[in-house]
């Protein structure tokens, strides 16, 4: 399932925690593709705290606690990590991460604490959601086969990975538009593994956030650049990033697009991916500017004129997605729209 379609079953997963309708829910998905990050953005949506728990790293004593002696009984210290009302907050997220690397001896001990909500005397808050994520067994991780048992308390999910889902989040996080642009250029790229060669840099949702952090630090270092890039995303990406990166000193003038002057289209295509790219940041950061309406109007326009229709519905479809409705109250956009108006859009 695509991640925007995830982050509204984990979102209504997580509110029906209120009515008491919650089920676990596992994501199964290659390393890199934003398993863990889904959930954390779905605990920032609703302002609760998310407790990461790395079963991988547990022993059974760490969930089920430390017996000690209270009189004639045994009772159990609870382990401090676990959900509590009063020390966390009335709702949350439990999130069990790489439960899938876990030894079968700690994930038998999480079998109670999925289903049940409850550990011994120890109980989940009713308002906190679980939520789970593993590496599957082909991807070369450190993985145990998930028993039966365990499976059968969850509700299971492939994400997969969707170039406009993660344009639209790096939109949002201020990913740089060259790697934007480089992506639409190259979509393949985003996600680029094969488990049977186990390499250690390799392009992913996450790798192209590293690469933007190194965009920030060594561009200008040309002779670093491309090697730190290559560190990112591996070999072959990164030089292809990275001469994508040093072809853009021939950009048209983004100002003057924005300023409204007859800019021409650059005929190279990678250019014309670039030139999308830094439009849509362009526009996101004149949002609250008094002349925001103006500033996407000529963007409409030179979208209006790519040679190949197709590339100016993608920066318009990017667009929408990053200034949302508002787009279509601008006046420019009925003249873009009945230029373009036997192209199909597909979400």
């Amino acid at each position: 399932m695509r991640p925007a379609q995830l982050l509204r079953v984990l979102d209504r997963e997580f509110s029906s925690t209120a009515e008491g309708h919650h089920t676990p829910v596992m994501l199964w998905g290659p390393p890199g593709v934003g398993k863990s990050q889904m959930v954390a953005q779905i605990a920032e949506r609703h302002r609760v705290p998310m407790i990461d728990i790395r079963l991988s790293q547990m022993e059974p004593s760490d969930l089920r606690g430390i017996p000690f002696r209270a009189g004639d009984r045994v009772e159990w210290a609870i382990p401090a990590i676990l959900p509590d009302a009063e020390r966390h907050a009335s709702a949350g997220i439990l999130f069990l991460d790489e439960i899938t690397s876990a030894p079968p001896a700690v994930s038998a001990a999480a079998y109670q604490l999925i289903l049940d909500r409850r550990l011994g005397e120890y109980r989940v808050p009713d308002r906190w959601a679980i939520f789970a994520a593993g590496n599957r067994q082909g991807d070369r991780g450190v993985t145990y086969s998930m028993p039966a048992p365990l499976a059968n308390r969850f509700s299971h999910f492939e994400v997969e990975t969707h170039l406009d889902d993660w344009v639209a989040w790096a939109y949002a996080q201020g990913i740089d538009e060259r790697v934007i642009g480089f992506l639409r250029f190259r979509p393949e790229l985003l996600f680029d593994f094969d488990p049977a060669h186990n390499p250690v840099a390799f392009p992913s949702p996450r790798s192209w956030e590293f690469a933007h952090r190194c965009l920030k630090k060594f561009e200008d270092i040309p002779e670093l650049l491309q090697g730190t890039l290559q560190g990112c995303v591996g070999p072959a990406a990164g030089i292809e990033v990275a001469a994508f990166v040093d072809s853009l000193d021939q950009m048209p003038d983004l100002d003057a697009i924005l300023a409204g002057e007859v800019v021409p289209v650059p005929r190279e295509i990678d250019l014309q991916y670039a030139v999308a790219a830094a439009l849509v940041g362009r526009a996101i950061r004149a949002q609250g500017e008094p002349d925001k309406d103006r500033v996407i109007g000529n963007i409409l326009a030179y979208a209006g004129r790519f040679p190949q229709r197709e590339m100016g519905v993608m920066l318009v479809s990017d667009l929408h997605r990053a200034v949302g409705n508002s787009l279509f109250e601008v006046p420019a956009f009925a003249d873009w729209a009945a230029v373009v108006a036997d192209v199909m859009l597909y979400e």
